[in-house]
């Protein structure tokens, strides 16, 4: 098996003339590899190289400074990520990766910010970068805005209104990842991962990738694919929070990165995570229970999904992973 391509062109809005045929394609990557190829999205190149600059420059940081705005300082866990601070794959040795993390800015008066909601709150910025809050802001509003119709084209594919999920995300819980891969430890061993098999938490993620490659694809059939990239697409690949909403119709599928191949140059990577708001319910879609059969998982809002998962992956305690 590969990953398939989906070309957007001619669905970018409801009612286009290639939205059924959009929408049987991406049903048929989502009940196999959960992965696709998102060309023809009409996200500007300049838009896209833009971050990528700004990611570099992130890095380029003194340690210092990236550690004095780590995330552990951060109720929403917006900041740097040190090397080794995650583990994806708890077989496995922690990510030989590090990560800045921004969101959507929550006013402190915000009911979700006042209740502690996971991702709901201020974002930390370093002084050397003052285009970073504006430009990040943008690109978050693009991803949004993709995300968005991506839903609405997921509607179409369950064989719903396309409009089904336009009211799921008034307060979006929204993270922009922004990432450095070093080159691969020359004395790795097979437990060594820049980001351990794991599957994406959420609902969708939008991935821009450098030249360098290094994702790789579990197949249904087990077999691991690389993402190799292709110039001007996205990759992306639905969260768990999907197979919850379908009923284990739409997959979520494990994922995994090593930066082998890059000759000793860092790989860059930009993945967008989008998930409704913190109370939308989580349950099976209309259509997707067999009748005389009961749901394979309990129902719950967006933001416990969320919350279970940051538990599992960083080990915090409750109070500080959401109220």
């Amino acid at each position: 098996m590969s990953i398939p391509v989906i070309d957007l062109r001619g669905a970018e809005a409801p009612g286009g003339p290639r939205n059924a045929e959009v929408a049987a394609q991406l049903r048929e990557a989502c009940t196999t590899s959960g992965f696709f190829y998102l060309t023809g999205h009409g996200v500007p190149d300049e838009q896209v190289r833009a971050q990528f600059e700004l990611t570099q420059q992130l890095f380029d940081l003194p340690l210092a400074r990236r550690e004095a705005l780590s995330v552990r300082h951060s109720p929403t866990m917006h900041g740097f990520e040190t090397l080794g601070e995650q583990t994806l794959d708890a077989d496995a040795r922690p990510d030989v990766k590090e990560s800045f993390y921004c969101g959507m800015q929550y006013a402190d008066d915000h009911p979700y910010v006042q209740a502690g909601y996971q991702t709901y709150g201020h974002n930390q910025w370093p002084a050397e970068l003052p285009q970073a809050p504006d430009q990040c802001e943008a690109y978050i509003r693009t991803m949004l805005a993709l995300c968005r119709r991506l839903m609405q084209l997921m509607a179409v594919s369950l064989g719903l209104d396309e409009h089904h999920f336009d009211g799921i995300d008034p307060n979006p819980m929204v993270t922009l990842r922004m990432v450095r891969y070093p080159a691969h430890p020359a004395d790795a061993d097979e437990r060594t991962f820049g980001a351990g098999a794991h599957t994406d938490w959420g609902a969708i993620t939008i991935l821009a990738q450098d030249e360098l490659g290094g994702l790789e694809v579990q197949m249904p059939d087990g077999q691991w694919v690389p993402a190799t990239p292709l110039a001007g697409s996205f990759v992306i690949n639905l969260g768990d929070m999907i197979p919850r909403w379908t009923n284990d119709l739409y997959r979520s599928n494990p994922h995994r990165v090593r930066n082998l191949h890059s000759a000793g140059k860092p790989r860059y990577s930009i993945p967008f995570f989008y998930d409704p708001d913190y109370l939308t319910r989580i349950e099976p879609l209309p259509g997707t229970v067999p009748e005389g059969t009961q749901p394979r998982h309990a129902p719950c809002t967006a933001g416990e999904h969320l919350r279970d998962m940051y538990l599992k992956t960083y080990g915090l305690k409750a109070e500080t992973a959401a109220a």
